[in-house]
């Protein structure tokens, strides 16, 4: 039986990433059945090898580093050395992508920046992704997904002026930076088809947080008026009997007549008509919405709500998500067996083409599980080259 034809199948990943970003879109490379090759350090290797800080075989295959580097080989290789720049000078001929996620400046300083490379490649694609972009008065700051959150301005909104400001407790920069990073990759890709050239790419945590602000910014420069769709007046998180349920009181003609008649209380559209008044009186009116939510069960709620067309959805922590035959169905999970770690659960692709189903091939590597491998494939590339010349 032949080989299954992949999106990506062919292509060299040389990926020189660590922790979130850029693992996550190499990962996302992987799947899509690129051979990623992972440039690991000697002894520590990726900083999420070391995710619980004891360097035991199991805590350096953690669940977090397992959960975002499947389908990728591992090859320790030391880059200060001179054999080490050697051997990565000798895959980037054969390579098709180089990924990194370090500071502005470091790969140029290694001697593995983009006009380096395409000397010896002129095909290699360089994908950089940072705190805050090549140059700037930032540009050599560290980076991290908390601090993008702040200096972007996504912090600095909450629900309510009362609520202190917090950091959203997701890696919701790096996740969004990281799928950039492979937009731009798959973007030159298709380039490289058209014109036989490779070329750079640069994705910032601070410019993705940036673009998924795009109708907040637009307000803004247009009306110098903050778009908050978590402070909208029918819109909020109230307590129930037996847990909470989210309302989103927006997208109808009238929308606080209808979650006052899922809720059973007078009907407030009329002293409150419109969205200004809405707005100006909406503690009142989320204080009347809670106190009626607070006398009966996420069910009995949903299912009120539900009946007048409303948008709502009951309150879970994340297990009882993965336990939703929903997530299931969507073959978000896939369960292995890890060598090290035994059974574990991983989160799989949320992109579906009918034609590729997403399977882990490879599974999350050891610390230089694939130095020998890989390295050998270089000499054997070197001797054939020798023969024919």
């Amino acid at each position: 039986m032949s080989e299954q034809v992949t999106p990506l199948g062919g292509t060299r990943v040389l990926d020189f990433t660590q922790v979130m970003m850029g693992p996550c879109a190499t990962q996302t490379l992987g799947d899509f059945g690129a051979d990623v090759i992972k440039i690991e350090r000697p002894i520590a290797g990726d900083l999420s090898r070391n995710f619980f800080g004891v360097p035991t075989e199991e805590a350096m295959n953690n669940a977090v580093f397992a959960s975002l580097n499947r389908n990728k080989r591992s090859v320790v290789i030391d880059t200060k050395s001179e054999e080490g720049r050697n051997a990565v000078f000798e895959l980037v001929k054969t390579a098709d992508v180089v990924v990194d996620n370090f500071r502005a400046g470091v790969m140029e300083r290694l001697g593995f920046g983009y006009e380096a490379l395409a000397k010896i490649n002129p095909r290699i694609i360089c994908a950089s992704g940072t705190g805050y972009g090549p140059k700037g008065p930032y540009a050599h700051k560290g980076g991290q997904d908390v601090l993008a959150q702040a200096m972007s301005g996504v912090m600095d909104k909450t629900q309510d002026p009362s609520i202190p400001k917090s950091i959203y407790p997701t890696t919701l920069c790096d996740y969004s930076a990281g799928m950039h990073l492979v937009q731009g990759i798959l973007a030159a890709l298709l380039m490289r088809e058209k014109t036989g050239r490779g070329q750079q790419i640069n994705v910032s945590l601070y410019d993705s947080m940036i673009a998924m602000q795009m109708q907040e910014a637009a307000q803004w420069s247009k009306h110098n008026e903050v778009l908050n769709w978590a402070a909208m007046p029918l819109t909020g998180v109230f307590e129930t009997t037996d847990g909470a349920v989210v309302v989103v009181g927006a997208f109808k003609a009238n929308p606080l007549h209808d979650i006052c008649n899922a809720l059973e209380i007078d009907d407030l559209s009329p002293q409150y008509p419109d969205l200004p008044m809405q707005r100006q009186h909406k503690p009142f009116i989320q204080e009347v919405f809670a106190k009626a939510f607070a006398t009966n069960t996420n069910a009995y709620w949903l299912t009120r709500l539900e009946a007048e067309d409303l948008l709502c959805a009951p309150v879970r922590s994340l297990g009882e998500a993965l336990d939703d035959p929903q997530t299931a169905i969507n073959d978000m999970l896939h369960r292995i067996d890890h060598p090290v770690l035994g059974d574990i659960t991983l989160v799989g692709s949320p992109v579906h083409l009918s034609e590729v189903p997403m399977k882990v091939h490879r599974m999350p590597p050891k610390l230089g599980e694939h130095t020998d491998e890989v390295l050998g494939e270089i000499a054997e590339a070197k001797n054939a080259a020798r023969r024919v010349g």
